[in-house]
C-alpha cells in the first residue's frame, strides 16, 4: 500500500506539472486540428482519435503502472522481494498476457472497419441539400479554386456555406500533392492526370488552414489557403461579387497562373471556360504518354 501510495502521488504531480507546462508549450495549436473540428468528417475523425486512445489505455495504463512499481519492489537493496527463478507453466499468466491484447484487437478491427466505411472521401454525405462541386488543381505553389456550377474560380481562397456537402474533385498539374484542412476533412492526395474525390462540410462559420503537405518543391512550405464558412446568405453575395473580378480564367491566363511562383494574396477570376478541369487533366495525360513514348523511344 505505500509503494502504491508514492506512486500514485508522483503520478500526481507529474499531472500538475504537464497542466502548467502544455498551454505553455503551444498545444493550444490542438484547436486548429481535428481537436477544433468544424465539420462532421473531422468531428468523426476525432471521435475515432479518442476512441482508439481510450481503447489503448487498458494496454498501455498497465504497463506505465506496473513498470516502476514492479522494478521499485525487486531493487537490489529490498531484500525481502521474493525472488522465484523456477516456476512451471501457468495458464492463468499466459491468458492474462493473450487474451486482453487480442480484445483489444478486435474490438479495434471492428471500430476501425466500420468508420473507414462511413468516412470513406469518396462517399457523398447524407444530406437533403445538393453538394456544391469544387474543382481543385494543385499548382506550383498555388491552389487553384473553380466552381464550375457558379462559373467563377479562385486561387488560396475557398468559400464554402455551412450546412451543405461539399463534393470535391482533386487533380494536381505538377507533381504529386497533398490537400490538408485539418478542421474540416483531413487529408486527400491530388496527382497529375488523375481524379481524387473528397466529400465533407462546414457546420460552423469561420476561419480555418488549409495547406500542401507534400514536399513538391522549395516553395511549397507558402502553398497554404485559407477556407472561409460563410451562410449561405453571405455565400450568395461573394458569387455575385466574384462575377464582378475583370479577370478571366482561359487557357491562356491558366497558362500564366500555372508558371512556378506563390501567390501573395488570393486572386479571384469572374469567368471560367467550359471544361477547364477536364483540359488540365487530359494535358496531364497527354504529357505522361509522350514521355512514355519518349523513354520507350530511347530504350
Amino acid at each position: 500500500m505505500t509503494i502504491c501510495k508514492r506512486a500514485l502521488s508522483v503520478l500526481a504531480r507529474a499531472a500538475a506539472c504537464l497542466s502548467l507546462i502544455l498551454p505553455a508549450s503551444g498545444c493550444a495549436a490542438l484547436s486548429h486540428g481535428f481537436f477544433g473540428a468544424a465539420g462532421p468528417v473531422a468531428s468523426g475523425e476525432r471521435h475515432e482519435f479518442l476512441l482508439v486512445s481510450g481503447i489503448m489505455l487498458f494496454v498501455i495504463g498497465p504497463v506505465l503502472l506496473l513498470t516502476p512499481l514492479i522494478a521499485w519492489h525487486y531493487r537490489l537493496s529490498n531484500r525481502k522481494a521474493a525472488f522465484r527463478p523456477q516456476w512451471g507453466f501457468s495458464w492463468a499468466l499466459e491468458g492474462l498476457i493473450w487474451l486482453p491484447p487480442a480484445l483489444v484487437v478486435i474490438v479495434l478491427a471492428i471500430f476501425l472497419w466500420r468508420d473507414t466505411q462511413r468516412f470513406d472521401p469518396y462517399r457523398p454525405l447524407p444530406s437533403a441539400a445538393p453538394p456544391l462541386e469544387i474543382q481543385v488543381v494543385a499548382l506550383d505553389w498555388k491552389w487553384l479554386f473553380i466552381y464550375p456550377d457558379e462559373h467563377i474560380a479562385s486561387v488560396n481562397r475557398l468559400v464554402l456555406p455551412t450546412d451543405r456537402p461539399v463534393h470535391m474533385s482533386v487533380t494536381s498539374a505538377t507533381v504529386m500533392q497533398s490537400l490538408m484542412m485539418p478542421q474540416l476533412a483531413g487529408q486527400i492526395y491530388a496527382m497529375a492526370g488523375m481524379r481524387t474525390q473528397l466529400n465533407f462540410a462546414v457546420t460552423t462559420p469561420g476561419t480555418y488552414w488549409g495547406e500542401n503537405t507534400q514536399f513538391s518543391g522549395m516553395g511549397f512550405q507558402k502553398q497554404n489557403f485559407t477556407v472561409l464558412g460563410v451562410s449561405a446568405a453571405d455565400f450568395s453575395r461573394w458569387v455575385a461579387s466574384s462575377h464582378s473580378a475583370p479577370r478571366h480564367l482561359d487557357a491562356d491566363s491558366y497558362k500564366i497562373l500555372a508558371r512556378k511562383g506563390v501567390v501573395s494574396d488570393p486572386i479571384t477570376y469572374g469567368d471560367v471556360a467550359p471544361k477547364l478541369f477536364s483540359t488540365i487533366i487530359d494535358s496531364a495525360d497527354t504529357r505522361g504518354a509522350s514521355q512514355q513514348g519518349g523513354d520507350h523511344h530511347h530504350g
